[in-house]
């Protein structure tokens, strides 16, 4: 704020005529008092201008009014009017600016009409604010203000620092007259434009390619299951599943994006997710026998037998059942009859392992029953476990890779020591091994 102005009104008494010197004492009378010298010119004393003749008449921020006799040093806001200088010697010491007309208004005012009304200094330029500042007209007087963001220094405007005073809350970008706030990457300004909110980068389009999850100043991408999360952090890369393990498949793995499938050989299907199991073609209707041929299903596929499958001497007496009738010489050393069987195992089974059970149909009173393999096992992979006097157990002895086919003779001897009698029969058994190990 400027100082108000001092003012400082000075009414002079003009001296009579009377005072006067004369002419005659002019002549004669050259002495003045202090503060005034004789000027030859006029033949009068005139006052000495202090301010101009004293080098640094005030000290500080004082300003020199020379007045009559003297001068003052007031504030450089301050300001005192006179009345018009008299002739002769002054009678007043008042202090004096200017010898303009007396104004019966004081200062910052001018007469209109009979009245005093404000004069509007900064309309008028009759201020004397910097460049950097703006004038503000006030009754009486005017004000020399600072720009917003700029504080007054001494008579400069000076920038204000408002990053010194922490109005942002993250970073702060201080200009001429202002500042601006800026916020840590990941989050925005809020309304008040200091404050900095969180963005949500998920609802900006975020690079995610899969799955995108915001966190408090930033965002993590992740994927779906089956994928795995690249290097740049964005990218969802597919996971080949086959390659990591070898039992997720019974058969074979396919990897697929996100996931993988498990596939089966022809003449299985799939069980599940990852088992392969026989598809029965003969139940199914799905195999091609002809007529008089009977569908044998074997794992991996079928069989097609045909259904009269008894060969001389023996004669078909049902379905799966040969006899060789005693009647004939040559079915004296043979099996009074043959049961045929069909059956599939895996390949690369576990041994030994029972495969087969054999049970007598009917036994003689009294008769003592054995077991053997009569033929077919050429390579000593099956024996036979008796379990009791009517059934015994086939056991595969040996690993056996398929596909492969095998054909035994089952025979059970029925031997009666009391009526020293001896029978036999025969059960032939097509053992197919499949080419898988399911």
């Amino acid at each position: 704020m400027k100082a108000a102005y001092m003012q400082l009104w000075a009414v002079l008494l003009l001296t009579s005529t009377s005072e006067a010197q004369s002419p005659a004492e002019s002549n004669s009378y050259t002495e003045c008092t202090d503060g005034y010298e004789w000027d030859a010119q006029t033949q009068r004393c005139k006052d000495i201008n202090e301010c101009e003749t004293i080098v640094e008449a005030c000290q500080g921020e004082m300003k020199c009014f020379n007045h009559y006799g003297g001068y003052l040093c007031l504030p450089q806001s301050a300001s005192v009017i006179t009345a018009p200088e008299p002739s002769g010697q002054p009678q007043s010491n008042l202090p004096v600016e200017s010898n303009e007309p007396f104004s019966p208004c004081a200062i910052g005012y001018e007469a209109q009409g009979e009245g005093c009304i404000d004069v509007d200094e900064c309309e008028l330029e009759m201020h004397d604010c910097q460049p950097s500042q703006h004038c503000v007209n006030t009754l009486g007087t005017y004000t020399c203000q600072c720009s917003d963001g700029y504080s007054k220094i001494g008579l400069e405007c000076v920038d204000i620092d408002e990053c010194r005073y922490r109005y942002c809350q993250h970073r702060c970008v201080n200009v001429p007259g202002s500042f601006s706030c800026k916020c840590e990457p990941g989050f925005q300004l809020a309304g008040n434009n200091r404050s900095c909110v969180d963005v949500n980068e998920c609802d900006m389009g975020a690079p995610c390619q899969q799955r995108c999850y915001n966190t408090y100043g930033t965002f993590l991408c992740r994927c779906e299951q089956g994928y795995d999360l690249g290097p740049d952090g964005v990218s969802c890369n597919d996971v080949d599943e086959c390659s990591f393990s070898r039992n997720l498949c019974q058969y074979q793995c396919v990897n697929e994006p996100g996931g993988f499938s498990c596939e089966c050989p022809q003449g299985y299907q799939l069980q599940g997710t990852w088992l392969c199991q026989d598809v029965n073609e003969c139940e199914s209707g799905s195999h091609q026998c002809a007529d008089g041929q009977k569908c044998v299903n074997v794992h991996g596929g079928y069989q097609c037998v045909e259904s009269n499958h008894c060969q001389d001497p023996y004669i078909q007496v049902s379905e799966n059942r040969c006899v060789c009738p005693t009647v004939k010489p040559e079915c004296q050393d043979l099996p009074f009859y043959i049961v045929y069987r069909y059956m599939s195992i895996t390949s690369e089974r576990s041994v030994p392992s029972d495969i087969f059970q054999i049970q007598a149909t009917s036994v003689y009173p009294g008769a003592y029953n054995t077991f053997r393999i009569r033929s077919g096992d050429d390579g000593g992979q099956f024996y036979i476990r008796q379990i009791n006097n009517v059934s015994a157990m086939l056991v595969l002895a040996q690993t056996v890779t398929g596909p492969k086919e095998f054909v035994l003779d089952l025979e059970m001897v029925s031997v009666n020591p009391l009526l020293s009698y001896e029978s036999s029969s025969a059960l032939r058994l097509s053992i197919h091994v499949g080419p898988y190990i399911f």
